[in-house]
């Protein structure tokens, strides 16, 4: 890409427009809204407020580059919407993958400083790098693996006043690859996520999100340009009927039947340009679409844009691409999959606006369960893990749900052999 000259990465010049940024507004505690409630900090990085009194933070990064050097790499072209010590509260830390644009540990020192209680789940093999930096609240998951984390609340002023916020986290498949040097390609997992968790009985709604970090959807081959020049820009449209043949990931259909439906998806729109290197392993606004579909998310923020120059697409230009990918699909360009400001918080109620998807009912998790406690940050840090699981996956023995995962995974994966071979 850059031999060729269609790698290119823009850099805002004086007066042209940016994502604007607005100091964040948080909830002064726990339990003051019954609605779902996430403020875009950038990038892939959301804090994400339950009404049950749950607080995640998403592939946090702060700093102004997404580089193992300070003084070189991709430099935030937008301002931070605040500190790690603005937020009120922090359970739970999700990552994605490790690359530097999703975990850096400048800020997961400073979260670790502000709230030593918080819990890190992380995809296989990312654990040893959290410990090796001295963080010891770390969940490995596999794909398809499920945790139940547990925040124990404690009111000092009376004993019975006790409270634990529970929540299942669900690590699943995405499609991308994880380094944080040259040596150790896709050494760990790289991985979406879902959380969801119920809120207190004034307010018994279970809410859940879908988080896709960073993932492609498809690879697309470089394309023939329109014009006479080796300008990606200009290349055909690879959702025009002429590529409609190449295959897509099914894990997001089956993310959609086996933990679907979400009130909430946060999907990434950014970083696809040229489109023949950067499609496997990041989605454009067109691809994002079809993964809020595939997934079955009720509403959607685009997030893993706006932030850093990454790759050669203009800086504003995935938000106009977003709505004519919604156009297309006959969905509406607001209040359906939305584009917010960066310290703008997003949020759905428990009466929001109905799903564009049809239901599905969820089935048991397809591995066995992870067991997290963890304790409130005013709280000594107390921090358990132990894996759990039922009769039949304790023997070795499949459940009727693992076994239909199972097999419509593997009826997946045959269609998509089928059509490669058949040039379908």
């Amino acid at each position: 890409g850059h031999l060729d000259g269609s790698l290119r990465f823009p850099a805002p010049k004086p007066g042209d427009p940016l994502v604007p940024v607005h100091t964040p507004s948080f909830l002064p505690n726990r339990f003051a809204s019954h609605q779902l409630r996430t403020t875009w900090l950038g990038h892939a990085c959301h804090y994400t407020e339950f009404p049950s009194g749950l607080r995640v933070l998403f592939d946090p990064v702060l700093e102004d580059r997404c580089s193992p050097l300070t003084f070189a790499g991709p430099k935030r072209y937008t301002a931070r919407a605040c500190a790690i010590a603005d937020l009120p509260f922090v359970d739970a830390v999700v990552i994605s993958h490790n690359h530097y644009d999703h975990l850096s540990l400048a800020t997961l020192a400073e979260i670790k400083r502000c709230f030593p209680a918080a819990h890190y789940l992380v995809g296989l093999g990312l654990a040893a790098w959290f410990r090796d930096a001295g963080f010891a609240h770390v969940t490995e998951m596999d794909w398809w693996q499920d945790a139940r984390l547990t925040v124990q609340l404690d009111d000092s002023s009376s004993a019975s006043h006790s409270h634990a916020i529970t929540a299942t986290v669900s690590c699943l498949p995405a499609q991308h690859t994880s380094s944080r040097y040259s040596l150790d390609t896709d050494r760990t997992l790289w991985c979406s996520w879902a959380v969801s968790s119920t809120g207190p009985a004034r307010a018994p709604h279970t809410k859940s999100v879908y988080f896709g970090g960073d993932t492609g959807y498809r690879k697309v081959p470089r394309l023939p340009n329109n014009k006479d020049n080796n300008d990606d820009d200009d290349a055909d449209d690879d959702y025009s009927e002429r590529y409609a043949h190449l295959p897509v990931n099914p894990d997001f259909k089956h993310i959609g039947r086996l933990r679907g439906p979400f009130d909430l998806g946060l999907l990434p729109i950014g970083a696809y340009k040229p489109r023949f290197l950067f499609s496997a392993v990041h989605a454009d606004p067109q691809d994002a679409v079809e993964i809020f579909r595939d997934t079955q998310c009720q509403r959607a923020l685009a997030i893993h844009w706006g932030t850093w120059s990454l790759t050669s697409e203009p800086l504003m230009e995935p938000p106009e691409k977003l709505r004519a990918a919604l156009r297309n699909r006959g969905l509406r360009e607001t209040g359906v999959f939305d584009v917010c400001d960066i310290g703008e918080t997003g949020f759905t109620t428990a009466r929001e606006a109905q799903s564009t998807m049809p239901s599905a009912v969820s089935q048991s998790p397809a591995r066995p369960t992870e067991a997290v406690s963890s304790t409130d940050a005013q709280q000594q840090n107390q921090t358990t893990t132990s894996t759990t699981g039922n009769a039949a996956a304790a023997s070795g023995e499949k459940t009727a749900a693992q076994l239909e995962a199972d097999r419509l995974y593997e009826e997946a994966i045959e269609d998509e052999y089928a059509k490669r071979e058949g040039g379908a």
